[in-house]
């Protein structure tokens, strides 16, 4: 009777767990359903999410489509649009990026989302151009639909929603990495380290030649006066 009792309380006690357990999963969904609310977007919108290291950018179509530019390596070798379609891996996007190609897909907003919160036209606020009419947004984002060449700096998803909403080629997040780069690079320790090891790898190879005490002091000096 004892282990009958136990047994009733322990199984008792799992749906208990598993019903909260349920529960939380609902409400999770619930949240994300009216987080991502497609009924506040407007065709030509501006959409961004962000991502552990950097923020995601696309450009809303309507009828649940956005269109935004992504690192995939699977056009270089195929071009099955049933393959194509399939979501984008991180395996293809890193791959993507290394080789430096990409692509403007359409997906649906939840897949664009990936889980994380959308900001809507939050450029607006730090672009000092208007925005074009939303129909000319969203043409001009068809417009470009498919592969094309990509790079991490120059042009990425913030530079093409940036054309296509503003007609402007500008990518703040590249802009905030070059001057963190160049604070590291072009500062006076960093003109000193470079001066130690050229004159480490000057006395190590034993180069006393004009070819290594050239590079020793004009490598140093050219970062001591950009710093």
């Amino acid at each position: 009777m004892v282990q009958q009792s136990a047994y009733k309380q322990t199984s008792l006690f799992s749906i208990a767990v598993t019903t909260d357990h349920d529960e939380k999963k609902t409400k999770k969904k619930q949240q994300q359903v009216v987080k991502n609310d497609i009924s506040c977007f407007k065709r030509g919108d501006l959409l961004e999410v962000p991502r552990t290291l950097f923020t995601h950018f696309g450009i809303y179509l309507g009828n649940n489509r956005v269109a935004h530019l992504i690192p995939d390596i699977l056009p270089a070798f195929t071009s099955d649009n049933k393959a194509l379609e399939k979501m984008v891996t991180n395996n293809r996007l890193i791959l993507g990026v290394i080789a430096k190609r990409a692509s403007v897909r359409v997906d649906s907003v939840e897949d664009f989302a990936y889980g994380a919160e959308i900001l809507v036209n939050h450029m607006d606020r730090v672009c000092s151009r208007p925005p074009f009419d939303g129909e000319e947004v969203a043409r001009r984002a068809e417009k470009l639909w498919g592969s094309m060449a990509y790079s991490l700096l120059w042009y990425n998803c913030e530079h093409y929603v940036m054309y296509c909403r503003y007609g402007t080629n500008i990518s703040f997040q590249t802009c905030q990495f070059c001057k963190v780069v160049r604070k590291i690079v072009c500062s006076k320790t960093a003109s000193l380290i470079s001066l130690l090891m050229c004159c480490f790898i000057m006395l190590y190879l034993e180069s006393l030649s004009i070819f290594g005490i050239l590079p020793t002091i004009f490598i140093p000096f050219t970062i001591w006066m950009a710093s």
